[in-house]
């Protein structure tokens, strides 16, 4: 029997990458489609040699999206953008995006599409983000009606972009800002887990046309991570109730900057609302999954933040 073909676009990202070893692993050949091959030449080494292949694909391009599923049995969408910056736009990677991969698929004659969003995705959602997510699985929907889509929380491991940029901003700053006093509940599901869960639901013909949420084993609030984080790292910082609509000054001078914003309005929005799988939603467990703790994983990467400390590996 010959050996599957799964494309991974956005394959070289955080979760990405934890996606194509898992698949490597079962011994899927990967494609990691993605728009600088160059800069995903570090997954090679997740499978034997000529496993994992990096090839070019913008999810912006029908032709490269159409050459990076030609003759795969599987397609994992997972490119998203936190924040819009030039011709990356929440449209553009979000709902045309995934519109685009779901038609090349089924062009392709691509036997299962899945399709990675967020929690929260809502047409009716206050954040663009949430509402693009929406609006992608939508067209992911209209284009491939069988794919699948999974929902996570804030997905947190090593290389994350949640705990680690409130570490840094907690190394320089006196102070982290609560978004409207803190109370926004979370569900932070780790990356590992993420990954195994796509995995199994792309061996699984059962999960097709479904929508699962992954979450893991704890719901805290805001201000619950932001002191587990300062207790991690061994620091003493101010935690300062800031309500959203006094930080959407610093947030809108902020995204005006050439530099990456370390927080966008939209964001703040996203901040406000709840980050919590449903209860009547498949998740984790349905796939036979244990979720990990944050406090299994957490305590090993925020070390580096530490007075003294040193990055992990």
């Amino acid at each position: 029997m010959a050996t599957p073909t799964a494309t991974v676009f956005g394959g070289s990202g955080f979760v990405g990458r934890y996606v194509v070893g898992e698949l490597a692993r079962r011994g899927w050949r990967v494609r990691v489609a993605v728009r600088r091959p160059d800069r995903a030449l570090f997954l090679k080494p997740l499978g034997d040699v000529g496993q994992v292949v990096p090839v070019t694909a913008n999810i912006r391009d029908d032709a490269s999206v159409a050459e990076a599923v030609a003759g795969a049995e599987l397609a994992i969408n997972l490119v998203g953008v936190l924040y819009e910056a030039g011709r990356q736009g929440f449209r553009a990677v979000h709902e045309d995006g995934a519109g685009r991969v779901a038609r090349a698929a089924a062009a392709a004659g691509v036997s299962r599409v899945v399709h990675v969003s967020a929690i929260g995705a809502a047409p009716d959602a206050a954040a663009e983000y949430a509402r693009s997510k929406a609006a992608g699985e939508a067209a992911m929907r209209s284009e491939f009606p069988d794919s699948t889509v999974v929902r996570p929380s804030i997905v947190f491991g090593v290389e994350d972009d949640f705990l680690n940029r409130f570490a840094w901003i907690a190394r320089l700053a006196p102070a982290l800002p609560l978004i409207d006093g803190g109370a926004t509940r979370f569900q932070p599901v780790y990356v590992g887990d993420v990954a195994e869960g796509i995995a199994r639901i792309a061996g699984d013909a059962g999960t097709a046309g479904r929508v699962y949420e992954f979450g893991g084993p704890e719901v805290l609030s805001f201000r619950q991570l932001m002191e587990m984080l300062l207790a991690q790292i061994g620091r003493r910082r101010l935690l300062l109730p800031v309500p959203g609509a006094l930080a959407m000054l610093p947030a809108r001078i902020m995204e005006l900057t050439p530099l990456p914003p370390l927080l966008t309005r939209d964001q703040i929005r996203m901040l406000a609302s709840d980050n919590v799988a449903a209860d009547d939603a498949p998740g984790l467990a349905d796939l036979g999954i244990d979720p990990t703790p944050l406090e299994a994983v957490a305590p090993a990467y925020l070390a580096r933040y530490r007075r003294g400390g040193r990055p992990p590996g």
